[in-house]
């Protein structure tokens, strides 16, 4: 499909052009964004995989992932009736989520077809997907992680201000979105149109994934948490709660500071900073600095900017303090899994410059300015910005395609800053549906999907919405 809609776009873009006389505004917008895909994009987004890749493989290699796995089993058995607990697909698919959250890609991947593998085992009706695998599809299309790396990088490769900020709006926009999915799912799969009606042939010729043929992680051998150890660990989560509450109350860390004699200091660099980049979109304002404190959305503000805040901070000192106390080298650890930032940066720069020249085609030959008017009045009802129209309808085809539209959107000087922030927030929030319905039912040969497709698209749909109105609120 990606094939079709990039010839698409080629073909109407140097045809409006044409049509325009803007042949050669669009040549020379496709060449820059060749050169901006990897000078001004793929080499600072390097750096910053790397540190979120190597936070990823303390945190796995320290047993945190497992021991998530273990607190989440009761919930996930919950989600998925039709599955007894005792039976191995509740554990991959709690090991899956949780290298979701945990923004393991690599390993979220084999664990979701290895939950896959097991729910094949519980079907009667081989090639049909089941209730449990559509639900199951329904959370992976609108995974939520911790931290969007991706869409942080991105921010900062452009040099937006705060981009750990989206953070917030991110988890706010996928929980949204896996409710959606989840209910969806519940709803539609009594329906006529979706139930099971027969089994599948017999001896159907089905050559599912093998659940032994997919290798869990084994938990590594650490050293047990001693008593020390463990009241280390949990006075360092009291003090990040204690910088939370500084941070979503500026009142409290004032005081702080002149009981401690940093205030002068404090204003000395505050002063110094305030002078912004040339060219930098306007910071966001910090939370109850500038307003009366009282009403609900100041407060839920502040709070939700204190938490994006902290997010990256806090996981760096947890996973790093949490691994040392449980024997994990975490230096070395820490740089073998900074080295695959690197390998993901090189994989994606193709798919960027082929997806940038699309759009600035498109774009520079001016079909999007036309097809934006005329979408103008439909989206206004919904006040959803003609802007992030390409994203929205990019992402659930395609990962690189999406990142692709994301860095163009970003690139723009005319798009607002808060859509900007949307735009990542949409990236960060949601799935490439399509992709992951292939991936995943293609494994073990499911051929009728049943209601997957609608699930998913109506998941995306409600988690571009609140992106985008999450993005609007807090950042406009």
């Amino acid at each position: 499909m990606l094939n079709h809609i990039w010839l698409a776009l080629i073909l109407i873009g140097v045809t409006t052009a044409a049509l325009l006389g803007r042949m050669g505004i669009m040549v020379d917008g496709m060449l820059k964004q060749a050169k901006g895909a990897v000078l001004d994009i793929a080499l600072p987004l390097a750096g910053i995989m790397m540190l979120f890749l190597g936070m990823m493989r303390l945190a796995e290699k320290a047993g945190l992932v497992s021991a998530l796995s273990r607190f989440l089993r009761p919930i996930f058995g919950r989600l998925f009736p039709d599955v007894p607990r005792d039976h191995p697909a509740i554990g991959a698919i709690v090991m899956n989520m949780v290298a979701n959250l945990l923004g393991l890609g690599n390993a979220a991947t084999p664990l979701g077809l290895k939950a896959m593998a097991h729910l094949d085992e519980l079907n009667p009706n081989k090639g049909t997907a089941t209730n449990a695998m559509v639900t199951f599809l329904a959370i992976n299309t609108s995974a939520i992680t911790l931290i969007p790396a991706t869409a942080i990088g991105m921010l900062s490769a452009r040099g937006l201000p705060n981009p750990f900020h989206i953070v917030g709006t991110t988890l706010v926009a996928a929980s949204c979105a896996m409710a959606t999915g989840i209910l969806v799912s519940r709803l539609l799969q009594g329906l006529p149109m979706f139930r099971i009606t027969s089994p599948a042939t017999p001896g159907a010729a089905v050559a599912p994934v093998s659940a032994d043929s997919l290798t869990l992680p084994q938990e590594p051998t650490l050293r047990p948490l001693g008593r020390g150890r463990l009241a280390a660990v949990i006075a360092l989560v009291l003090a990040f709660a204690g910088i939370l509450v500084c941070e979503a109350l500026p009142g409290v860390r004032t005081s702080l500071q002149q009981t401690l004699g940093l205030e002068q200091i404090a204003a000395g660099l505050s002063e110094r900073d305030k002078a912004p980049p040339a060219g930098a979109v306007p910071a966001v304002a910090d939370a109850g600095a500038d307003e009366k404190p009282g009403g609900f959305i100041t407060l839920a503000k502040s709070w939700l900017d204190a938490v994006s805040v902290l997010g990256i901070p806090f996981m760096l000192v947890f996973f790093a303090v949490y691994a040392a106390a449980r024997g994990v080298p975490v230096y070395e650890e820490f740089v073998e899994g900074a080295k695959e930032g690197w390998q993901v940066v090189v994989r994606i720069m193709p798919y960027l410059v082929a997806m940038l020249i699309a759009l600035a085609t498109v774009r520079y030959s001016g079909a999007l300015a036309i097809l934006q008017k005329l979408l103008t009045p439909v989206l206004s009802l919904i006040h959803f910005p003609a802007e992030l129209l390409p994203m929205a309808l990019m992402r659930p085809l395609s990962g690189s395609g999406s990142s692709g539209v994301m860095a163009e959107l970003l690139s723009d000087p005319s798009v607002a800053g808060w859509m900007k922030y949307a735009a990542a927030t949409m990236y960060g929030s949601t799935e490439t549906t399509f992709y992951v319905l292939a991936v995943y039912f293609g494994s073990v040969a499911v051929r009728r999907t049943r209601h997957a497709v609608v699930v998913g698209l109506c998941a995306d749909a409600v988690g571009l919405l609140v992106a985008v109105w999450m993005a609007r609120l807090f950042f406009a």
